[in-house]
């Protein structure tokens, strides 16, 4: 049996021990992913407090609906589709409230990142945002630009991009077919760069 198999049968077995009110078995479960899950909402949301915050109430909110979890998908897609949910409606809340311009900040280490930024997008043989997050001087430039797509275009972008998940577990944790999750990043890439063209203006 391989050791994804292996999990997955953990985790039925934790699940099942959870609906009988087993206390240590979802424990368990929070001890094993909620590292996992604090990344990517940090990566998300860029503010450690919040994505605490995120990470707890994602797991409030397993623990209120886990007699729901049906078990058509792994737990930790489940799990992760309910962080990512949270994550987004979060984000959302903060667009409205607005978040600080690119041109907040206008320092030497400001000018020089953008200069990169710029040379990045006109090369034709990088044109997508993991090469971009790859250079540090860069990815607050990116994830202030991606906070600005609509919530599906910055969930696949952050799912795939960033976190380097796979088309098949996107799909699950969004809830979509393959095709749909391939044509909505390719969308959300190129949008995201005329944002960040946009911005750099």
């Amino acid at each position: 049996m391989t050791e994804a198999a292996n999990i997955k049968v953990d985790d039925a077995v934790l699940v099942e021990r959870c609906r009988k009110g087993d206390s240590e078995a979802m424990e368990r479960l929070i001890i094993k992913y909620q590292d996992r899950i604090y990344n990517v909402i940090l990566r998300m949301c860029r503010n450690t407090h919040d994505a605490a915050e995120l990470t707890q109430e994602t797991f409030v909110k397993i623990i209120k609906k886990i007699n729901e979890f049906e078990g058509r998908s792994s737990f930790y897609t489940w799990a992760f589709r309910i962080a990512v949910n949270l994550t987004l409606n979060y984000c959302q809340r903060s667009v409205r409230l607005g978040l600080r311009s690119l041109d907040a900040e206008d320092t030497e280490y400001s000018r020089q990142s953008k200069q990169q930024l710029k040379e990045l997008l006109a090369d034709k043989s990088n044109p997508d945002p993991a090469v971009m997050v790859q250079n540090k001087e860069l990815y607050n430039i990116v994830i202030q630009s991606l906070m600005k797509l609509d919530d599906a275009h910055r969930a696949v972008i952050v799912l795939r991009d960033i976190e380097g998940m796979n088309y098949a577990r996107i799909a699950e944790v969004l809830d979509i077919e393959l095709g749909t999750v391939k044509s909505r990043l390719s969308r959300a890439r190129n949008n995201l760069k005329k944002i960040i063209e946009a911005n750099l203006q």
